[in-house]
């Protein structure tokens, strides 16, 4: 008589010690064993270690946390026994992962969290091909699920996210997650969350998350200097004679740059077609910026337009300039900089014309709400960070009131 080898199951509540949290308690684990494979999850449960039963894999004592905890650990499972008896009962065979997968509600063909934000990026990629956003943005969104994927794997055990697990505690905890285990930076996890969020906001829309995960999340950006040249460094950098043609040409982009507020990939795709003749006689640059997708709007001022008649007729498909690439551009102006003595010491980017022109523009009385309009920002506050770092301005502005009080100054001086 054939007889069928009965399949071997067991599950083991354990402590993750080697991940303790901030108020030192540990968080319970499930390892569900069978016919030898392992796979584990969170149950999303923390204690006091000193409080745990290795033996028994409970709660010791007869407190309410120890009865509510040993409740949720006999819960879940009984919830892995019944899934375990369905699926054999169905499929006639049992497998660690996939008996995981569907007590944490990720069977196969239901749609998770990182599916959705895997279809994401593949939408995302095709809006790159055609133009309509850069690959600097998409290679972040990527950057972002890799350390979601990993935090997900760190914290509960998880290959993949079901939405009803995205709450405002998984949001919490991944910010965590990036300042202590990954040591990134206050503003590199600001700018993560805000793509976590625009991921989360887009599920939303589309009803597979019921609430707003990040209701109780908070964080904002912290100012930092931001570095830009003085108008006596930009003179001595358009008067100076570059030896090779190729620093030459990325010489004037900064400059050109430095003139228009415009960044490098707004440059890279300046167009014959966006140069116009406006209403009031001048010509000017009208674009709609790749980062942010508003509209750039900039009259060209004297040494724009000579920087483009230098490079007339030297590109293709109607681009203004042959652009080389951003390493290519920041490499040549790090040269550059070093043989100008008051650059030497700077570290000179191709962003830093944008700064450039911010400050520069702003210090010689541009208002801010015209400035903002040229740069392209969504919002003047972004604007509003050039006027706290203007020194200059600040003492033009001083200058400009001390006039008003020449006559108490007079008195005063009269009356010593």
């Amino acid at each position: 008589m054939e007889t069928t080898k009965k399949s071997t199951f067991k599950v083991l509540f354990y402590l993750k010690k080697n991940a303790p949290k901030k108020n030192g308690k540990v968080t319970v684990m499930c390892r569900i064993t069978v016919n030898g494979t392992q796979s584990a999850f969170s149950t999303k449960l923390d204690i006091s270690a000193q409080n745990w039963d290795l033996k028994y894999g409970r709660v010791l004592g007869k407190s309410r946390e120890a009865q509510e905890v040993n409740g949720k650990l006999d819960k879940i499972r009984l919830g892995i026994e019944e899934c375990y008896s369905k699926i054999l009962k169905n499929e006639g065979t049992v497998n660690s992962t996939k008996l995981k997968n569907t007590v944490l509600g990720m069977e196969n063909g239901e749609l998770t969290f990182f599916k959705f934000y895997e279809q994401f990026l593949s939408d995302y990629e095709k809006k790159v091909d055609s133009g309509l956003r850069v690959n600097g943005t998409y290679s972040k969104y990527k950057t972002l699920l890799k350390h979601l994927r990993n935090f997900a794997i760190v914290k509960y055990g998880y290959s993949d996210v079901p939405f009803s697990d995205l709450n405002c505690d998984f949001v919490q905890n991944f910010d965590y997650y990036l300042r202590d285990d990954r040591s990134l930076t206050h503003n590199s996890i600001w700018l993560y969350m805000i793509g976590f969020t625009s991921v989360c906001r887009l599920a939303r829309s589309r009803k597979h998350l019921a609430f707003n995960p990040f209701s109780e999340y908070k964080n904002t950006k912290k100012d930092k200097d931001r570095g830009y040249l003085l108008r006596n460094e930009l003179e001595q950098l358009v008067i100076f004679d570059c030896d090779k043609r190729k620093d030459e040409l990325v010489k004037d982009l900064f400059v050109f740059s430095c003139f228009t507020g415009l960044s490098y990939s707004d440059i890279k795709g300046l167009k014959n077609s966006n140069i116009q003749d406006f209403f009031d006689g001048n010509r000017w640059i009208i674009v709609r910026r790749k980062k942010t997708s508003t509209s750039s709007n900039v009259m060209l001022l004297d040494i724009p337009k000579m920087i483009i008649r230098k490079y007339e007729g030297l590109s293709k498909e109607g681009r203004i300039f042959p652009v080389p690439c951003n390493t290519v551009c920041n490499y040549s102006l790090q040269r550059t900089s070093k043989l100008i003595p008051c650059l030497e010491n700077k570290k000179v980017t191709f962003h830093l014309a944008r700064h450039t022109f911010a400050t520069l523009f702003l210090s010689e009385g541009v208002p801010l709400e015209s400035l903002s309009k040229m740069m392209g920002h969504k919002n003047i506050a972004t604007t509003q960070i050039y006027a706290k770092i203007l020194n200059e301005k600040v003492g033009k502005d001083m200058q400009k009131v001390s006039q008003k009080f020449k006559g108490m100054e007079r008195s005063f001086v009269a009356n010593l």
